[in-house]
């Protein structure tokens, strides 16, 4: 099990993963986004350094499990400060933390929503039609969170 502990009043939630020969210990609640792909990788970008970490259940099913149950848990309960959705975007499920998000965009002519993931630098399209959940859960957030619509 993960080590649960407390830094500055904030529980915090640590693992230790072996990748690429480097062993990290991680506090997953400072991870911003994490990406699941049909072969059942899972990625997630180090904070502030654009560094991906890939695990799967094969190479690392003690870590794979910690992280994969990590984000079913973040997902089904919400934390203050923090506003994860689960969004299948180019044939991939991502939990994303929109409270880490700093920009939105809207393209006025098909009415895509653009925002980066904090991080990593990957640019995510939401298009109204293609994934219409998705989209309207962005949409809710920015205008909760900043009192702006983007249309």
């Amino acid at each position: 099990m993960p080590g649960l502990g407390r830094q500055g009043g904030l529980v915090t939630y640590w693992v230790k993963i072996i990748y690429e020969r480097d062993t990290y210990v991680i506090d997953l609640k400072q991870i911003s986004a994490f990406c699941r792909a049909p072969n059942r990788k899972v990625t997630f970008w180090l904070p502030d350094g654009r560094i991906p970490i890939l695990i799967h259940p094969q190479s690392n099913q003690d870590a794979y499990e910690k992280v994969v149950n990590y984000i079913k848990q973040i997902i089904t309960t919400s934390e203050q400060g923090a506003y994860w959705i689960k969004i299948l975007y180019d044939r991939e499920e991502y939990a994303i933390n929109l409270a880490r998000v700093s920009a939105f965009s809207l393209e006025p002519n098909t009415g895509k929503i653009s925002f980066w993931l904090p991080d990593s630098g990957t640019r995510m399209i939401i298009h109204p039609q293609s994934n219409p959940d998705a989209y309207s859960l962005v949409m809710e957030y920015i205008e909760k969170k900043t009192g702006y619509r983007l249309e």
